[in-house]
Parts: structure tokens; sequence; C-alpha cells
């Protein structure tokens, strides 16, 4: 009888207990769920200030207007030095002497490369004797006959020999000549591995000499364009290496017919190359003219690609909301100096987003750079904190 008393009263604190932890819980969190309300509207009210501003895209403006195009043909051409040769020996000798260094610039006739020429030096002097020997017979006889001692015909004889002798000296002049390497031509002297005591054989490379001054482009233009080809016809082209460079040319010659498989006609061009910045093997892409017109042009930064379509966003005056972008497909033209050509969906004077493209929506309020956020959208920032304040 004295346990379900003690039951009872047990039953009924722990009861209370749960009842006290309930009503723990639930003031804890309406407590947290007020304050971030509370905070939520401060936080409107501070947002305010940037807050209509901020919700536009800052955005670059630019107007369209008219600009020069020129319709050219690009084709693509090899450089080729104006005159190169591979320095090589004509017989197996071993070097004595290199007269230069890789990347030296060397003028017509210099001595590059000197070979062994102690044996044809040898067979100079043996020649030379011979001369002298030849000579002196063939004057000895000449006088002899001349004085009617001698017959005629044996001082023609002595005079063949000497003939022959000076022959043979000249050869082996020439063969101690093709000892010493010259350059043909002024130019720049390639990288070279020749050392003193290397054995050269015949053909084998010594160093490359490439006069650079010049460069020769040839290049292929289709039967079609043909016409518009004349020697002396001014010519432009781009290099890689050099994307902000235009090197100025012109035709120096056409060929004499078309290739019968490509149907096209190989021009040759030539380019001053001051400083030698052009390197003989550069692919470079030749332009041609064939005239210029005018036509609306916006920055390629402003216009939007997707597959085939392009857009621009041109900036609309609403009453309500100020400034906004217009979504708006193009045709475009040409592509030139940064700009593309617009050929329709636009007019010269409309104003467009030129910067920040990726940052805007159709229909989307715009802000022009360097310009803060409106007062309003500050007033409608610190209503709305305190509106927050109120639901809470």
């Amino acid at each position: 009888m004295r346990a379900r008393p003690l039951v009872r009263r047990h039953f009924f604190l722990i009861g209370a207990v749960a009842l006290v932890l309930l009503m723990g819980i639930a003031g804890g969190l309406k407590l947290a769920f007020g304050k971030e309300q509370g905070e939520g509207g401060q936080g409107g009210g501070r947002g305010g200030p940037g807050g209509g501003g901020g919700r536009g895209a800052v955005v670059t403006p630019h107007t369209v207007a008219v600009r020069p195009f020129t319709d050219t043909i690009e084709v693509l051409g090899q450089a080729k030095a104006n005159q190169s040769v591979v320095l090589t020996s004509n017989s197996t000798e071993m070097i004595r002497a290199v007269h230069f260094a890789s990347g030296q610039a060397v003028r017509a006739g210099a001595v590059l490369v000197t070979l062994d020429a102690r044996e044809q030096e040898a067979g100079v002097q043996q020649a030379r004797t011979n001369v002298d020997l030849a000579r002196r017979e063939w004057e000895r006889w000449r006088t002899l006959a001349e004085r009617g001692i001698a017959p005629r015909a044996q001082a023609d004889q002595y005079e063949a020999a000497y003939k022959r002798a000076a022959a043979a000296l000249q050869a082996e002049q020439a063969r101690r000549g093709d000892r010493v390497i010259r350059a043909p031509f002024s130019g720049v002297i390639g990288l070279s591995d020749a050392a003193p005591g290397m054995l050269v054989n015949p053909g084998a490379p010594i160093a490359t000499l490439n006069d650079v001054s010049v460069i020769k482009v040839d290049f292929q233009v289709p039967e079609r364009y043909v016409s518009l080809l004349r020697a002396g016809a001014a010519l432009e082209a781009r290099a890689d290496a050099y994307p902000d460079t235009v090197f100025q040319g012109r035709v120096a010659v056409l060929d004499a017919q078309l290739d019968p498989n490509t149907r096209a006609l190989t021009a040759r061009a030539e380019f001053s190359n001051p400083g030698g910045r052009i390197k003989p093997g550069m692919m470079l892409r030749v332009g041609l003219s064939q005239g210029s017109r005018g036509g609306p042009a916006v920055p390629e930064s402003a216009v939007i690609f997707e597959g085939d379509v392009a857009a621009v966003y041109v900036m609309r005056a609403d009453p309500k909301r100020g400034t906004v972008a217009e979504r708006r497909e193009i045709v475009a033209g040409a592509r030139q100096g940064g700009f593309i050509e617009v050929v329709e969906g636009l007019r010269p004077g409309e104003r467009i987003v030129a910067d920040g493209v990726n940052r805007v929506q159709p229909n989307q309020p715009l802000r022009l750079a360097g310009q803060g956020g409106g007062q309003g959208g500050g007033r409608g920032g610190r209503g709305g904190g305190q509106g927050g304040g109120a639901r809470s």
C-alpha cells in the first residue's frame, strides 16, 4: 500500500522536470528567433545605402560608331632568308682554325674556316719551281730558234711545256684556296659546333649563313583571287610571335603558271626585316586587300557568341527603373583591330554594354562604372530595417 504513493510521487516529479525543460527550450528558441529577426531588420537598414544601386550591374558603356573595315584575304606562307647557304668542305680535311662565332654577322668574302693545307702548300711550291724551269727552257729555245740555230718546232714544244706548268700551278693554287672557306655573301652565321682539330668530310655541314636583311615569303592564292595580284602590290603580314606588329611588304614576282592540282598561283613577297625580327621558317599570315568600307562597329568584348548567334546588350532607358539591359541579336561581319563589324541589328549612336556583359541579365538595371549607389536605395534600405524591427 505504501509503494503506490511512492510511484505516484516519482511520476509527478518526472513530469514536472520534463515540463520545465520544455518551457526552457521554447523560451530559448523564441529568444533566438527574435534576435535574428531584429538583426535582419538592422542589416536591411545598413545595406540600404547601397541596396537599390547594388542591384544594378556595374558596366562600361560604348556608343556605336562607324569604323573603316578592309576586306582582306589571308593566306599562310613560310618565311625564307633572302639568301641561305650551308657551308661545307669539298674534301676530307682537318680544321686548322675557326674565324667566326655562332650568331655573328659577317661580310661577303670574310674568312670563316681554315683547313689544313700543308700538302697543298707543298704542291704550290713544286708547281712554281716547274714553271720557272719551263719558262727558262722555253726562253732559251726561243732565242736559238730566232737566231736560226734551233728548229722552230723545238721552241714551240718548250713553249707548250711552259704553259702546261703554268696551268698546273693554277690548279695547285685552287686546291690550296679550297682549304679556306669564305662567306659568299653578307649574312648571319647560325649555330655551329665547328672547332679546330675537327675532321670534316665532303658535303658535311660546317655552319649555315643566312642573309635576313630581306625576308621572302612564298604563298599560294586561289585562282579566283589572281586578279588582285600584281608585281609591286603592297602587302601586310603578321606573325604569331609578334601579334601586335604588322610587317609591310610587296609582291616581288608571280609564278608563270597555276598549280594544276590546287588551281592556285604561287606568289613571292618580300618584306624588309630591320633588326632580324622575322626568322626563316616562321609562318606568316599574308593579307591581300580587296578594298575598304565603313560600317557600325562594337568592341569584341561587347559581343556574346552562343553557337551561330551573336548578341549585345543595348542600354535602354526605362521611366521607372532607369537604364536597363536589352538583349539584341546582331549579324556580325569582319573582325579587325579589336572591333567587330555589325551588319544588322544596331545603328550608329546607340549605347551598348562594352564591358561586364558576363554580369548582365536581360532587363536588369544597369549602373555605369565609377558611379555609386543612389540615395533612394538607401532610404528604401532604412525603411526596410525599420519594418523588419516592427515585424519582429
